[in-house]
């Protein structure tokens, strides 16, 4: 849809969205304001209440993440860890990048509403997606190994922006944490 055929609250709530989005990324969740946001979008602040009621469900809205976790029984068994950081790649800095890891990852660190919500959105989507894969009695130790290591890259690589982690390319990065998320999904515990 143009932009002239697209209602002016949808486009409305898409820039209080970006803006939000942005602002969250560049200054975390504790140092935006609404004000900041509705600056941001052009809008009176009034606006970005009345379409999203609080701070907390702007922050929610902006920050709804689907994985799009791939379906590792479709997989090679011994590709399922490389698979995992190609397409958690995508997701943090590729075609399926919207900003919002990084922004719910940096919240993370300072208000416990946002770390819920990334512990939600792991525990929620990871542990399902290995569970297919694996016994269950494995799955929540498995995941939350997967979990911290593809998070605490995250954090080096889009937060702290440690230099020798933000310079590493694409294949280095799978060929280096290939390895030891397969061992976490499938070697021995």
């Amino acid at each position: 849809m143009t932009e002239s055929k697209t209602p002016k609250s949808e486009r409305t709530r898409a820039a209080i969205l970006k803006a939000a989005r942005e602002l969250f990324a560049e200054l975390g969740y504790d140092r935006t304001t609404v004000r900041d946001v509705a600056a941001r979008a052009s809008i009176d602040p009034a606006m970005v209440m009345r379409y999203f009621g609080s701070k907390d469900e702007l922050f929610a809205r902006a920050t709804a993440f689907d994985l799009r976790l791939p379906d590792l029984t479709r997989t090679k068994p011994g590709l399922l860890g490389k698979t995992l950081v190609a397409h958690f790649l995508d997701l943090w800095e590729g075609p399926l990048s919207t900003g919002s890891l990084t922004i719910l990852l940096r919240a993370s660190a300072s208000n416990e509403d946002a770390a819920a919500k990334m512990r939600a959105i792991f525990g929620g989507q990871v542990m399902p997606m290995l569970a297919k894969v694996m016994s269950p009695a494995e799955v929540p130790v498995r995941a939350g190994l997967v979990s911290s290591q593809l998070l605490g890259f995250a954090l080096c690589r889009y937060v702290l922006k440690v230099p020798p982690v933000v310079a590493m390319e694409r294949d280095q990065i799978i060929r280096q944490l290939g390895p030891t998320l397969q061992r976490y999904i499938a070697g021995k515990l």
